[in-house]
């Protein structure tokens, strides 16, 4: 019994078979998913997924990606619909120095909106960092993120970075890249962080885990994370989707 703690499902990417997509999920062995939105109009596609199917759980935010469309319009309707008690999470949110894709101090003032409305609705936070690791850290300091909690989901930094998330309570979640031949640092973040903050996820439709890399993803393929998890831990592959079913349920506060 997997939990995917961080899907995608309303992606145009799934447009075509995205009931079948979610039917192979619960063949795979999901027995839970939570659907994370990123601007408006996913934070709606994802509120209509949890209504259509039991097992699929929600979080709403808006991505470093589209911070530039950011307007207290946004806040209001994902204050909204975070009232329904499908949606556990504030998400995906933080900041991302790859693409750029907004400017880097409007990601990081809609970074604090949106830890300020998680404490608001007193929900976790799904943070997005990618190569913008010190920026992110202090923000979540500042604005006091931890007295929610949360997730580092797709984490990719470093041991060291792991160790202060863990250290202010934060749960760090581990994709596909965990499972390729070159993740060496990756890899040694799962030996060293505690089994009981570790939770297991796709990203889907991005990132597969091998042998599907360059594929596009789906939860059926969460098994091969929860895999490798297992292996680096020294569990059975079910060892290892029971304790991060468990820890997905406890971060999310599903009963």
């Amino acid at each position: 019994m997997f939990f995917d703690t961080h899907a995608h499902l309303d992606d145009e990417q799934f447009q075509a078979d995205q009931n079948a997509v979610i039917v192979r999920a619960q063949e795979a062995g999901v027995e839970l998913l939570v659907n994370v939105g990123y601007n408006v109009k996913s934070a709606q596609n994802t509120l209509e997924l949890t209504r259509k199917y039991s097992f699929i759980y929600g979080a709403v935010g808006m991505h470093p990606h589209d911070a530039k469309d950011y307007g207290e319009s946004s806040y209001e309707l994902f204050r909204k619909i975070a009232g329904d008690p499908r949606i556990v999470a504030i998400g995906e949110i933080g900041l991302d120095y790859h693409y750029d894709l907004s400017p880097r101090d409007t990601q990081k003032q809609v970074f604090r909106r949106m830890i300020a409305l998680a404490k608001e609705v007193r929900l976790p936070v799904i943070i997005h960092d990618r190569e913008a690791h010190e920026d992110t850290f202090a923000i979540v300091q500042e604005e006091g993120a931890f007295q929610v909690g949360g997730i580092f989901h797709c984490y990719s930094g470093s041991l060291p970075l792991a160790k202060v998330a863990l250290d202010l309570g934060f749960y760090i979640s581990f994709a596909g890249p965990v499972t390729f031949a070159n993740a060496h640092k990756l890899r040694e973040v799962v030996k060293e962080a505690p089994l009981e903050r570790i939770l297991i996820e796709t990203d889907c439709p991005y990132l597969a885990p091998a042998p599907y890399r360059g594929k596009r993803n789906e939860p059926a393929f969460v098994p091969k994370v929860a895999a490798t998890i297992a292996q680096l831990k020294g569990l059975t592959i079910e060892e290892a989707a029971r304790v991060t079913l468990e820890n997905g349920k406890r971060v999310f506060k599903i009963q």
